[in-house]
């Protein structure tokens, strides 16, 4: 796997998300994603695929309500696959399974589609080479094409046996509100850089990666927050490579207006839909 998801790049680490029944959810996260269990108390989960590095935690709030329609948050996380032959065995596994799926290739990658049982939304995938991306002005081309089902299959017919231990959190993709607010929060707050844009969506990156963070007003322009008990998005982590980059960040947040707090050795801020992000080293 290239570079992309380590220093001296900014990028998401681990999400952690709302769900209506933790247990219900954990039976689809280990046996239908093929998650491990690192941890679980009576509320909370926390998922690895390399048996120490959390990728995904699961909460069951109190008092919890089901997904709204039309408001901020998560439109899905994307797991990355260290190459084509592991997305082969976990679609050749989805297909056994018969739970319903969506596919496209995106010239960059190549993806699968699926929702959790509360409706959070699943991205699987694996990266091209990015020697076979293509790059014009600074935007690299992305579009969603039919998926080679058949080649993927071709390419393994080992067994499934869970999601492989070289597994990364890909990127993320969020509803918003503003575009433009969301933009400039990403792009003059954060660092990171639009790589790509598509009708109300923007793509964000660094290190020349197609994406880390995608953006959109999908949902309606002016949408706001989901209530905080509402299944969906809790919170991500960006993974900064040093200190120093951190609080350049930090004072370019500030600079901006953001709000900031400092909690145990992370800093907590909200883009300006409220989506929440915890800043890490």
């Amino acid at each position: 796997m290239e570079k992309f998801h380590q220093s001296p790049n900014i990028y998401v680490g681990e999400v952690n998300i709302k769900v209506k029944n933790l247990d219900y959810s954990l039976n689809f996260y280990q046996n239908i994603i093929g998650f491990q269990v690192l941890e679980k108390t009576e509320r909370k989960a926390v998922l690895t695929t390399d048996g120490k590095t959390p990728l995904l935690t699961l909460e069951q709030p109190a008092n919890v309500i089901p997904k709204e329609g039309r408001t901020s948050g998560l439109y899905h996380f994307a797991i990355l696959l260290p190459s084509r032959a592991d997305l082969s065995v976990f679609l050749r596994h989805l297909l056994q399974t018969g739970y319903p799926l969506g596919a496209a290739d995106h010239y960059v990658s190549e993806a699968l589609y699926l929702n959790d049982p509360d409706g959070n939304g699943i991205e699987v995938y694996r990266d091209r080479p990015s020697s076979e991306w293509t790059w014009n002005n600074g935007l690299v081309s992305m579009a969603t094409e039919e998926l080679d089902g058949q080649g993927i299959l071709a390419e393994s017919d080992a067994e499934w046996k869970g999601l492989p231990a070289g597994t990364l959190m890909g990127h993320i993709h969020l509803h918003v509100g503003d575009l433009q607010k969301a933009e400039e929060f990403y792009t003059k707050g954060l660092g990171f850089k639009v790589v790509s844009y598509y009708p109300q969506a923007a793509f964000l990156s660094t290190g020349g990666y197609h994406h880390h963070i995608a953006i959109n007003t999908w949902q309606g322009v002016g949408v706001e927050a989901p209530p905080k008990n509402s299944v969906g998005l809790n919170w991500y982590t960006l993974v900064f490579p040093d200190e120093y980059t951190r609080e350049h960040t930090i004072n370019q947040l500030r600079h901006l207006g953001v709000q900031i707090t400092k909690e145990a050795d992370y800093y907590v801020t909200s883009d300006p839909s409220g989506n929440q992000i915890r800043l890490v080293i």
